[in-house]
């Protein structure tokens, strides 16, 4: 058959297309080399571990791994019917104004010819302007759909391959701060169950206020699976409004569905007591009770900025804003405590000059609404900025400072600017009074210019996170962090791992269905071919059968006829011809000839 060839053909490209596509795709961070950062800052190394994990796991070395590894997300932004232009159309509101006027439902009087001509006018509307609408309604929503699962694939695709301990999603986790409280709800589920499946919120139990006698510390390692699963979701503009929009009731629901925005973890290390000693330069002798060192600790401070920089439009909203910001400062431990750690997650970078990134400095306000609030923001403002800098990680211009100035070992991750950014705050010491502004350069030229590593020069790394939107090929943060014995401190390295395109996801998938569309009328075909065949083989063995038995009967019908003949008695000829036959049959045997051959009786006579 025909058709059956075309698509014997096809599977033969199909086939190897969709397989080739669709490992790379599930397998995407294997071929992208993605992973999290090691201890040992060796990356081949560190892929390599990570491929015994998943197929060699008697040869996976679990010593190699940092103790603290946190996937990052920046702004899915899932979008609704709010960014559909007429989603009503899809309801077909002419095709039900047809019917109340052919039929009169709406108990409006018309004579024959108006109702015909109302009619007529609804299903010219229902044609030419409800179906098109319809049409892109639905592909709007598909494509929601798509761009939900494309979000998830990212999440599920990372956390299987890369094993974080921790996850965290930095703000604009929808895409409208206005939209009314049931599509937010819907929203929120689809989060939930399609782009962070079997995800879920930090509690209120675990969602910790700062304290000078904070009792909740968890020990890093404890429950693990658990945390794996914990979503630490961080509040943005779309979520809750800027400081001009943001709302009590937009504040109440977010806390409803995503959790707390302002709230501490504390994590502890479990340290190896043999390898405490070995590296430590006192003579005391440490023991499991009494150790004489700072016990690691990692601080994470989950804080929502919206509302920072002024006007506000509830002003009661950020006093508790700024009540919780005083209070992670006065509750901080000393500045010159080793082993600490001090990880903020905010959503709106710190400010920055113009050219750093690609976001440059921007406000605007609310003319007339809102109390003529913040309207849009892509910064915070320097002051805000130097609350972070100064307060919450002790960073000072002034080398008198405690700790000389040179501030907490920490780190800021921002969202906010899709396209990412990763950048180094610092304040030179030694500059004129009035010189000495807080100043940001790109991470890169930083440590190109050797800024970190001089004295005298306080600064901290802020990195923000690209977004994982399709639109910004699909990124994702691998930060890890590890604690160093030798120095007694935390070090960190972070890595971006990126898919590609939403159009690759779409582009993989349609490809698996036709090739399975397409394997399936293959099978289809074979089958009902080979039923046919089947039909025909039996039908052709029951017709040869017959034939068989006709042949016989007519066979011994012959051989019937002809022994019957044979039996019949012998009718003498008297006819003149047959006589000289039987004459000259005589005279041939008279003369010797013997049924063909010459008789012995001749050469006697």
């Amino acid at each position: 058959m025909f058709l059956v060839s075309v698509l014997r053909n096809a599977l033969f490209v199909l086939l190897p297309l969709s397989l080739i596509s669709s490992s790379y795709l599930y397998l995407y961070p294997l071929f992208h080399l993605c992973v999290f950062p090691s201890p040992e800052q060796d990356g081949p190394s560190a892929y390599v571990n990570t491929l015994r994990q998943h197929f060699l796991p008697s040869r996976y070395n679990p010593t190699k791994v940092a103790p603290f590894r946190l996937l990052s997300l920046g702004d899915p932004q899932l979008e609704g019917d709010s960014s559909i232009p007429d989603p009503i159309a899809a309801t077909f509101p002419n095709w039900s104004n047809f019917w109340k006027d052919a039929l009169l439902l709406d108990g409006t009087r018309h004579n024959p010819r108006q109702r015909l001509r109302h009619s007529l006018h609804d299903l010219i509307d229902f044609c030419l302007d409800d179906i098109p609408k319809a049409l892109q309604v639905y592909r709007k929503r598909l494509d929601h759909i798509g761009n939900d699962y494309y979000l998830g694939h990212i999440y599920r695709t990372l956390h299987w391959w890369t094993d974080p301990t921790h996850v965290t999603v930095l703000g604009d986790l929808v895409g409208s701060q206005w939209i009314d409280d049931d599509e937010f709800e819907h929203r929120g589920w689809r989060f939930w169950n399609r782009v962070f499946k079997h995800g879920e919120k930090v509690s209120d139990e675990l969602a910790s206020h700062p304290s000078s006698n904070f009792n909740h510390t968890i020990i890093l390692g404890h429950n693990a699976d658990r945390w794996k699963r914990r979503i630490i979701n961080v509040a943005g503009n779309h979520d809750i409004g800027y400081a001009g929009d943001l709302s009590q009731d937009r504040m109440d629901r977010f806390m409803r569905v995503f959790g707390n925005p302002n709230y501490e973890l504390r994590f502890q290390l479990p340290i190896n007591l043999a390898n405490v000693a070995s590296n430590s330069n006192s003579s005391t002798i440490l023991d499991e009770h009494n150790l004489d060192r700072d016990i690691p600790e990692i601080r994470i401070v989950v804080f929502n900025d919206m509302n920072l920089d002024t006007p506000v439009s509830s002003q009661d909203l950020q006093d508790e804003t700024y009540a919780f910001l005083n209070e992670v400062i006065t509750t901080s431990h000393d500045v010159d405590r080793q082993a600490l750690f001090t990880l903020v997650l905010t959503h709106i970078p710190l400010y920055k000059g113009a050219g750093i990134c690609v976001d440059g400095p921007f406000f605007d306000f609310f003319n007339g609404e809102f109390d003529n609030g913040v309207k849009e923001q892509n910064h915070l403002s320097l002051d805000a900025s130097k609350g972070f800098l100064e307060g919450i990680y002790g960073l000072n211009a002034n080398p008198e400072a405690p700790g000389q100035g040179l501030g907490r070992n920490g780190l800021i991750l921002t969202g906010h600017d899709h396209e990412g950014c990763d950048t180094y705050h610092y304040i030179n010491q030694s500059s004129d009074a009035e010189e000495k502004q807080w100043q940001a350069t790109p991470w890169s030229a930083a440590q190109n210019e050797a800024i970190i590593s001089q004295p005298g020069i306080p600064g901290l790394r802020e990195i923000t996170v690209r977004s994982m939107m399709g639109d910004f090929a699909g990124n994702a943060g691998l930060l890890s962090l590890w604690f160093d014995e030798a120095e007694w401190e935390w070090k960190f390295e972070f890595a971006n791992c990126r898919l590609g395109k939403q159009h690759l996801w779409w582009v993989v998938h349609v490809l698996d269905l036709i090739t399975l569309g397409v394997g399936i009328m293959y099978g289809a075909l074979k089958g009902w071919e080979a039923w046919i065949a089947t039909i025909k083989d039996r039908n052709d063995r029951k017709g040869t059968g017959n034939g068989l038995g006709k042949g016989r009967m007519k066979r011994i019908e012959k051989k019937t006829s002809v022994n019957a003949l044979r039996t019949l008695p012998a009718v003498p000829s008297t006819s003149p011809k047959s006589l000289s036959k039987k004459k000259s049959k005589r005279s041939l045997n008279g003369n010797g000839y013997v049924n063909g051959s010459i008789s012995g009786t001749s050469s006697r006579s």
